[in-house]
Parts: structure tokens; sequence; C-alpha cells
């Protein structure tokens, strides 16, 4: 008798410990739940979203489609617009990127960038990637698109080609300027276009760590190398937008993009991110990939405007930045083929000038050419396009070769200083229209 009561009691007691043990895990699990639901009601900056990257379904939302600052995920736009130039030809990693004193005096994070000197498209990736550097990304901004705002506007104008509806751009790095605003969403669709336009490059955001004059740069993603699948991508933070992360995961055949913005600490931010990628991914498609985010036209840099798949520094249109060498590559023209009354250029290469210089001979260039028909075609286009700005101008073709091949660059004459140029050039740009001054 003893023994059934013995065995009565024991039962009894493994049912309440049972039912404890399941009270618990539903509570926990039920204070997870509240904790993310719960973070754009406890945090205005919060905003959160995860994306299956093969079928483009939404596995999680949180305040995704409200604006707010991107910080230093700006980067992934800086940086995609660099990719688009290097797989079209028009520059390459080994391009080299002019250092403009507006660059060097970028604050932190930085690599401590010099005016007047330069570094190679490669490097600027890798220090946009790893430090988030600051002067990096001005630097390359203004290579790419001629000026930092012309560059914003480059910025913009891809973000809407890829249906980035509610994101404006106002600089290449992510510093604080009250217009430049995204959403989680748009910040999803850049990361899931990095990864499909650019697979030959994407790479370069799994980079550990980055070099230059000797210091070491770790990268700020610190779920590399800890969260199983992830492969990159950025980080950001100013004071106005909490700590922001894009998260892309790869593996056991199912992948995910995931963004956190408005973290309280760069701790709470990556331990969500963990939490959002252990929950998510195991819901995400093991299906055949497929491209989600269409790719839009090329654009059209000033770096590669000005001379097919040469690495071509370009000035910045501040008046007290340094002098930068354009076409240092190439020999001296063969001959000069005249549309109008035009002197053309004898020196071995087109020292573009920013910094102050003789009134005279300033000319300004639109385009190189693989044929002659295709720059007067080009110069007779755009003076006919915007004849108010380029009525007194003369348009003339110079010729020279390169690696074998010869070019005719497209250009007008005519200015009577560096300004007139300049301004022509800042009135062009607004139509679109690559261009930059060179002294002859």
């Amino acid at each position: 008798m003893g023994a059934v009561v013995r065995r009565a009691i024991a039962n009894f007691t493994e049912k309440v410990r049972s039912l404890t043990r399941s009270a618990l895990i539903a509570a926990m699990a039920g204070t997870l739940v509240v904790a993310a639901a719960g973070q754009a009601s406890a945090n205005p900056k919060y905003a959160g979203l995860v994306i299956d990257a093969k079928t483009g379904e939404t596995l999680y939302q949180d305040s995704a489609d409200e604006l707010r600052y991107p910080a230093s995920l700006t980067k992934m736009m800086t940086i995609y617009m660099a990719f688009e130039a290097m797989k079209s030809g028009r520059i390459n990693k080994n391009s080299r990127v002019p250092v403009s004193k507006n660059a060097a005096a970028e604050p932190q994070t930085n690599i401590g960038l010099r005016a007047g000197s330069a570094i190679t498209v490669d490097q600027a990736i890798r220090a946009l990637v790893t430090r988030s550097a600051n002067d990096a990304a001005t630097a390359l901004g203004e290579f790419l698109g001629g000026s930092e705002d012309g560059f914003a506007r480059m910025m913009t104008a891809k973000a809407r080609q890829l249906g980035m509806k509610s994101t404006t751009f106002k600089n290449a790095h992510g510093l604080p300027n009250s217009g430049q605003r995204t959403t989680a969403r748009d910040m999803a669709r850049l990361g899931i276009a990095l990864r499909e336009h650019f697979p030959q490059y994407y790479d370069y955001f799994s980079t550990r760590s980055f070099t230059y004059n000797g210091r070491r740069y770790g990268n700020h993603n610190n779920l590399l190398g800890s969260v199983r699948g992830v492969d990159g991508i950025k980080t950001g933070y100013i004071r106005a937008s909490g700590f922001n992360l894009v998260s892309s995961v790869n593996t056991d055949g199912r992948s995910i993009v995931a963004v956190v913005m408005g973290g309280r600490t760069a701790r709470t931010r990556d331990a969500h991110m963990r939490d959002l990628i252990a929950r998510y991914l195991p819901k995400a498609s093991r299906g055949r990939d497929r491209d989600l985010i269409a790719k839009g036209p090329a654009t059209q840099v000033v770096a590669s405007a000005m001379l097919p798949g040469s690495a071509v520094p370009v000035p910045s249109d501040r008046p007290d930045a340094v002098p930068v060498i354009a076409y240092a590559q190439e020999p001296k023209p063969v001959a000069a083929s005249a549309f109008a009354s035009a002197v053309a250029n004898k020196a071995e290469i087109d020292p573009v000038s920013t910094a102050s210089t003789k009134a005279s001979g300033w000319v300004i260039q639109i385009a190189s050419m693989p044929t002659h028909e295709g720059a007067m075609r080009r110069l007779e286009e755009t003076k006919s396009a915007a004849s108010s700005i380029l009525a007194q101008a003369k348009p003339f073709t110079e010729v020279f070769e390169m690696k074998g091949k010869t070019y005719y660059r497209a250009r007008f004459a005519g200015f009577d200083d560096k300004s007139a140029a300049w301004g022509a050039c800042e009135s062009l740009k607004r139509q679109k229209v690559a261009c930059y001054a060179v002294q002859n």
C-alpha cells in the first residue's frame, strides 16, 4: 500500500514540474515576442525588417517603411556606384582616386588621407567596408560624381532605379544631414541589389580587416565570423539614427537580408540582429535563386565618361582643392580635328587643376568616344540640348591613342576663364551631362 502511495505522489510531483517548465518556456517566449514587437514603441528610432532573399517575401517587419537616418549605411550606395563603374569597365580597382582638401577634412571615422594624395579604388572600397572611412567615401564620391553634391544626386537617382522610393542622399558617407533619409525596406533592397548585381565584387563586404599606411583597421561588423552564414553587409551610426546594421545571411540553402535601425547600443543592435536571424532564417525558402531587384541603366559617372576603361582622376569643384592630373596614361595626341576654330592640346597629359590658374585657355570635355562620328554627334546633340549654356562655345574633337586603340575627345572651347568653364560644367551636370573643365 505504501509503495502505491509513493508512486502516486511521485507522478503528481513530476506533472507539477512539467507544467512549471512549460509555463516558464511560454513566459520566456512571450517575453521575446513582446520585446521584439515593442521595439518601435519603446524606441522611436527603431525599424526592423527581414526579407527572404530568394523570394522577396517579408518574414518580419516593424516600422519598415518609416523614415530613418541611414548614417553609414549610405556607404552601401557609394560602393554600389563604384561597383557599377567597375563592372562597365569605366574604372578598375587600380584606378587612382585623388584626395581633395574637402575629403581630407572629413571627421572620424577616417583613415587619415592627406590632401593631394591618392588611393586606389580597391583601397577606398575596403576602407569603407571596414573602417567606414568618411574621408575615403568623399574622395570616391568626388571621383565618380565630379563633386560631392553631384554624386549625391547620382546616388538618389540610382536609388529610384532600384525601387528605393523613400531614400534621398545628400552625401557619400552618411554624416549628419537632415535631408538624408531612408527606410529599412529601402536599405534591404539595396543590400539585395548589391548581392544580385555584383556577385563578382560582393566578397568585399566580407573583408575582416584592411591595412593602410601600416595601420590595421578591423571591420565594424561584429557578426562576421561570429554568426554562421553572415557574409556582410554594413554598420552605421550617428546620434540621430542610433545604431544601424544591414546583414546578409546565406546558409543551408536559405538566404535572407535583415535590417535593424535605431539600436540603442552596438551590443543591443547586434543581439537583436542575432535573434532575428535565428528566428527567421529557418522560415526562408530553399527554392531557386531569382533576381528581385531590377538593375536599371548604368549611371554615367564623371570619371568614366571622360575616357573608356581608364583610371581617370576627376576634380572636386571646390575652389581650394588641390591640382590633380587626368589621363596620365595617355600619349601625346596624334592629331586634332577641328569642328570649329580651336587649338588642340599639345601636352602629353591633361592638367586638371582645381587650384587658382591663369584666366585663359579653358575648355570643357563631355566625353571620349571610339569614333570621330560619335564624338561629333555627342557635341552636336549636347549643344542643341543646351544651346543657352553653349551659345558662344566652339565644339572640337581631339584624337589620341591608348593601348593601341584610338579615341576622340569631345570638347568645347571659348571660355574666358576657369569660372566660366566650371560654371558651364555645373549647368550641364544639372542636365545630366557628364563634364569637366581643363585648361589648354
